[in-house]
């Protein structure tokens, strides 16, 4: 009997912790959704100080190395992803809804953070066709592992970075991004 006790206080406690990580769970990522801060108007007297994006080589989906700097001149949404990332593949069908709308007005770079072990090129590569995904996908391959990244000083994924026509950072953010947030960020930047 005495074992029999201890399986179900022990049953109590396990759901009560569930309980309450549920309901913080659900706080916490209500109160920390990212949102975006309208950028000073012209009549502003405080001068925003731009912060140039660092140049880095990735490789596309057909194999050719290609440059951020080779789409200056053009806004640019910056992603960095992989496939084994829960948050990464919530915010994907978003990403994958918007560009169709703004492919020709802003570039989309997402770049899968390859390290050769947990994500691979085959596995980022099988899990875009898997979901039927038409935004350009890049390989952070190029120059050692994760070069782009290293240079971002990415620390954790998804990470999105809005740079403006000229190469600069407007903004950006740590953690999944929603559809709101994403067209929010691409009006910064246009």
């Amino acid at each position: 009997m005495n074992k029999q006790k201890s399986t179900i206080i022990g049953i109590i406690i396990f759901v009560v912790f569930l309980g309450i990580a549920y309901f913080a769970y659900n706080y916490l990522a209500e109160r920390y959704k990212p949102t975006i801060e309208a950028p000073p108007t012209a009549s502003s007297t405080e001068e925003t100080k731009k912060y140039p994006a660092p140049d880095f080589t990735v490789l596309s989906q057909e194999g050719k190395e290609v440059k951020l700097s080779d789409f200056l001149g053009k806004p640019i949404v910056l992603n960095f992803w992989a496939s084994w990332c829960p948050p990464c593949k919530g915010e994907m069908p978003d990403f994958n809804a918007v560009y169709p709308t703004v492919k020709d007005d802003v570039v989309f770079m997402m770049v899968d953070l390859v390290d050769g072990q947990r994500e691979t090129q085959a596995k980022g590569e099988e899990y875009v066709v898997a979901e039927g995904f038409t935004l350009p996908i890049y390989f952070d391959v190029v120059g050692g592992k994760q070069q782009a990244a290293s240079i971002y000083g990415i620390s954790s994924i998804p990470s999105t970075l809005f740079i403006d026509a000229e190469g600069n950072i407007v903004t950006a953010y740590e953690g999944a991004i929603d559809q709101k947030t994403l067209l929010a960020g691409i009006e910064l930047i246009k």
